[in-house]
């Protein structure tokens, strides 16, 4: 990422279930695709631990410029799923 790079990355950690011991997961479903327009707040993708399943929601308005992980791809605690380029 350049540092005039003004996209908002899409991780994890926030979203991440406290009551899990794992610090590993996988990308279940994504809700939407890339060049979606989006609200804070709307549900972008769903990801498991441990049988737990976790919608993450989008941080700021604007358009999903990138899905770094797809469907099935497992990733630890904190990964960047996706970039937003905010509105």
């Amino acid at each position: 990422m350049s540092p005039d790079d003004d996209r908002v990355a899409v991780d994890t950690g926030d979203v991440w279930p406290e009551d899990t011991d794992e610090d590993e997961g996988v990308v279940v479903n994504w809700f939407l695709r890339e060049g979606a327009d989006v609200e804070a707040g709307d549900d972008l993708c769903e990801f498991q631990v441990e049988k737990v399943s976790v919608d993450v929601p989008a941080p700021t308005d604007g358009t999903i410029d990138e899905i770094v992980l797809e469907e099935d791809d497992e990733f630890e605690r904190g990964a960047v799923l996706a970039w937003i380029e905010p509105e």
